[in-house]
């Protein structure tokens, strides 16, 4: 049965043939044993994610969603790699079971993981929790980060999961060219923005695994205690620039609070909260990892918020098509403005 709060009957314009689904399980998934029932998770704005129950048992399927989808976006083949890659690290993530790129099944291409049981907040807040319990909850999540970036990813057989150097520029070619492709409108902010990253882009480079969209609201904690026990949503996952995760999951601590919105710690105060300041979380992640400082963390922010605006803008258009992966996405689209105009205005503090 449906979860009370985190999903709902599969929406009208994500349907698919689960009497198909139903089978495909049976044949290539040991074990499996219908009658299936689906029901599809509220969150997400990219691939939609459902919940299957078959004979007491829970999984979740991925797929791309139906319709016109933009060039190289949706990547489930992708997400599906790289959690295969990491079951046997210390990064927390599902064991993913099967992969189908076979799209007479249900229309797309999909993979299939366990269900891990456990609570996803999607307010940075942590409402109800106590200051201690908030405290450990940002201090796993910065852990989890860092064991994602300590990962070899040769090692670990990623070797060919992107290329080993140049991630900013490419993300900037290809985040600019994908914002291009969902314009409805233009917006002057974020065409300096993108010229004032072309022409900034560090010397220095690494390459580490990046998740791409790591923040809280794609971690599972565990149902009671305060910790992480499963990362969600590698779509964006490639071999790049680990300080562009960072800048990413602290995007929350640089929204004025004429701008804030539910990923924003504007108008809080975070030391009655229990959750650290960014200071002292770049702190715990430095040393988790080794790093003496963080140079260039104003570009990384910028980028982080131009990131952003092109991937609101990204779900504009989909909510625009009718292939929205969440209800909320005309209003997450509408964010692309300002998320430009805020990436504008740190890069002109350098």
């Amino acid at each position: 049965m449906p979860i009370e709060g985190l999903t709902t009957p599969v929406r009208e314009n994500h349907r698919f043939d689960e009497r198909n689904l139903e089978r495909h399980l049976t044949e290539h998934l040991a074990g499996f044993r219908g009658p299936l029932v689906v029901s599809q998770f509220i969150t997400g704005q990219s691939n939609p994610t459902f919940l299957l129950e078959a004979s007491g048992a829970r999984l979740v399927m991925r797929k791309k969603p139906p319709g016109t989808l933009l060039q190289s976006a949706h990547q489930v083949e992708r997400e599906y790699r790289i959690i295969r890659a990491l079951e046997n690290t210390d990064v927390p993530v599902p064991r993913a079971h099967l992969l189908c790129e076979d799209t007479g099944v249900i229309g797309t291409a999909f993979f299939v993981m366990d269900f891990v049981p456990g609570r996803i907040i999607l307010e940075p807040i942590l409402p109800g929790m106590k200051p201690a319990e908030r405290a450990s909850v940002y201090d796993s999540m910065n852990e989890t980060m860092a064991r994602l970036h300590r990962v070899d990813f040769r090692a670990v057989g990623l070797e060919g999961f992107g290329r080993p150097d140049g991630y900013i520029a490419r993300q900037v070619a290809r985040w600019t060219k994908q914002y291009k492709a969902a314009e409805m409108e233009p917006i002057p902010a974020m065409d300096h923005l993108v010229e004032w990253l072309a022409n900034h882009i560090p010397e220095k480079d690494e390459t580490g695994i990046a998740h791409g969209d790591f923040r809280l609201g794609n971690l599972i904690l565990h149902p009671t205690e305060p910790r992480v026990v499963a990362v969600l949503d590698w779509e964006l996952s490639t071999l790049g620039h680990p300080i562009a995760d960072l800048a990413w999951n602290c995007l929350g601590y640089h929204h004025p609070p004429e701008h804030a919105d539910a990923g924003s710690f504007a108008g809080h105060d975070l030391k009655v909260l229990g959750i650290p300041t960014e200071e002292e979380y770049l702190a715990a992640y430095c040393r988790r990892t080794g790093r003496g400082n963080i140079e260039n963390w104003n570009f990384f922010v910028a980028f982080a918020f131009f990131r952003a605006a092109a991937i609101a803008q990204g779900i504009a258009m989909r909510a625009k098509l009718g292939n929205a992966s969440a209800p909320d996405a005309a209003d997450r689209g509408r964010r692309a403005g300002i998320s430009a105009q805020l990436g504008w205005e740190i890069a002109q503090r350098l």
